[in-house]
């Protein structure tokens, strides 16, 4: 088990930092950049804090997704099952990918993953917002540009979200259907990394659990917020995160 400092502050430390992340996933998205910076400080290398990180914030994407699955639809001639399967498939490529890749490569490929999660976060948080997208994206395009999601979404997964939407409501998709769509194939593809995660030494479990109860009490919490906080400071907090991340791990 990879080292962190086992004592009872470190550990609701980091309940608190699961705390504040399932709020923000349920209110802005973006949960992982707070997870992840935490377990680098409190003592996991890059490759045991990602995945740690991706299976205790996985119960909150279960929630996410099943809130919304009455929403779920086809994407004009493609089945939501066959996306749902393409991104089962490419989460469980790029979760293999992150197992075969070494703690030092990784370590160094890291600040550039959280410079492109950070750029493609704050592109989506910001961006103008068309009330209706008539573009007609090829069946195959689409399937194509998923399987990438899903492999960077099992490798790393910053971004992903947003990366979803943008194909989603390019191909005509309405906001709502793809938001409930763009929920259930980031869970799928998280899912697969998971149970290939779960089999890895890196995984440090206090962690995860440590991680899970505060992100399932920010769930809840979020819920409650959801009409009272601003979600552009949301989110604005989260790029400063994700930009001063960039910053440290660069120069460290």
């Amino acid at each position: 088990m990879p080292a962190i400092h086992n004592d009872l502050s470190s550990f609701l430390l980091i309940a608190l930092a699961g705390f504040y992340a399932g709020t923000q996933n349920v209110l802005a998205g973006g949960g992982s950049f707070i997870t992840f910076p935490a377990l680098l400080l409190f003592g996991l290398n890059p490759l045991a804090a990602n995945m740690t990180s991706t299976i205790a914030l996985f119960p909150n994407q279960i929630t996410s997704a099943v809130a919304g699955r009455s929403l779920l639809s086809d994407v004009g001639p493609i089945p939501f099952r066959r996306l749902f399967f393409v991104s089962c498939f490419g989460g469980i490529c790029g979760a293999i990918l992150l197992l075969n890749t070494p703690v030092t490569f990784f370590a160094k490929l890291v600040p550039w993953l959280v410079l492109f999660a950070t750029s493609v976060f704050a592109w989506g948080s910001f961006r103008s917002k068309p009330l209706h997208v008539a573009h007609v994206v090829p069946p195959s395009v689409l399937i194509s540009i998923q399987i990438c999601i899903a492999i960077y979404g099992g490798y790393f997964g910053g971004g992903i979200g947003f990366l979803m939407l943008a194909a989603l409501t390019i191909a005509g998709l309405p906001i709502r259907a793809a938001s409930a769509n763009k929920n259930f194939l980031a869970m799928a593809m998280n899912a697969s990394a998971v149970v290939i995660f779960a089999f890895s030494k890196l995984v440090h479990w206090p962690a995860v659990i440590a991680l899970g109860l505060g992100g399932i009490a920010g769930g809840f919490t979020g819920a409650w917020l959801m009409h009272r906080v601003p979600e552009k400071l949301l989110r604005g907090f989260i790029i400063i995160v994700g930009a001063l991340l960039t910053v440290w791990l660069f120069i460290r």
